[in-house]
Formats: C-alpha cells, structure tokens, sequence
C-alpha cells in the first residue's frame, strides 16, 4: 500500500527529499508524474488509468505535506523501509489503508517510473 501523511504533520519537510519516487510534496504545491521519474509524455499507470505526466495536477492538500499515491512505491526497490516515515519526528507517515498493493504491485510500479 502506499504511505499517507496525517493531519498530525508539523510540514517540517524532512520527508520531501528522502522519497525516491518524488512523491511528496509540500501543501498546496503542484505536482506532475514525470517529476523525479523517467515518465514523459501520455503515458497508462499501472492501474490503467491514462495521464499526460507533464501536466500539473491539483495539490492533494492544502494544509501538509502529501503523497501521491500512484508515485509511491513505499520506497520498494530503494531501501528496506519507507524513508518518510523513518525520519518523520511525529511519526505521521503511515500506511494508506486506500491504497492497498502488493509488494509485486510496488516494485512492478517502481520498475514502471524508473526503467
């Protein structure tokens, strides 16, 4: 599953340059799928939705940091645990129970971003 940041999150940003994928970003901020990945141009996500990985896409909040979820990959194939919730001082990266996967779903996404 990917990771979600709590409304318990001070935005200290000590997550947003631990994430492999470029997943996180701060509140309010605008965010693309090609950022921090090989993806360009249209392009079909794993899950079948199609994207234009260029565009800017609407924050996912206005208040904290928050991670996309189709670019989380809770840094599978990077390191052994989520680095956003190993350095969080409040330990408010957790598990998104809406966005269930697989560790193969994961590091088949990760393959897709980064390959």
């Amino acid at each position: 599953m990917a990771i979600i940041i709590t409304e318990e999150c001070i935005n200290c940003g000590a997550c947003e340059p631990e994430c492999p994928n470029n997943a996180i970003y701060e509140g309010l901020e605008k965010w693309t799928y090609e950022k921090g990945t090989n993806l360009s141009g249209n392009i079909v996500l794993p899950k079948g939705n199609e994207v234009d990985s260029d565009i800017e896409n609407d924050p996912i909040s206005d208040e904290v940091f928050f991670i996309v979820p189709d670019k989380c990959t809770e840094c599978k194939g990077f390191h052994e645990e989520p680095q956003c919730a190993a350095v969080c001082p409040v330990d408010c990266c957790v598990p998104d129970e809406d966005n269930i996967e697989s560790e193969d779903e994961l590091l088949a996404k990760q393959k897709f971003m980064h390959d």
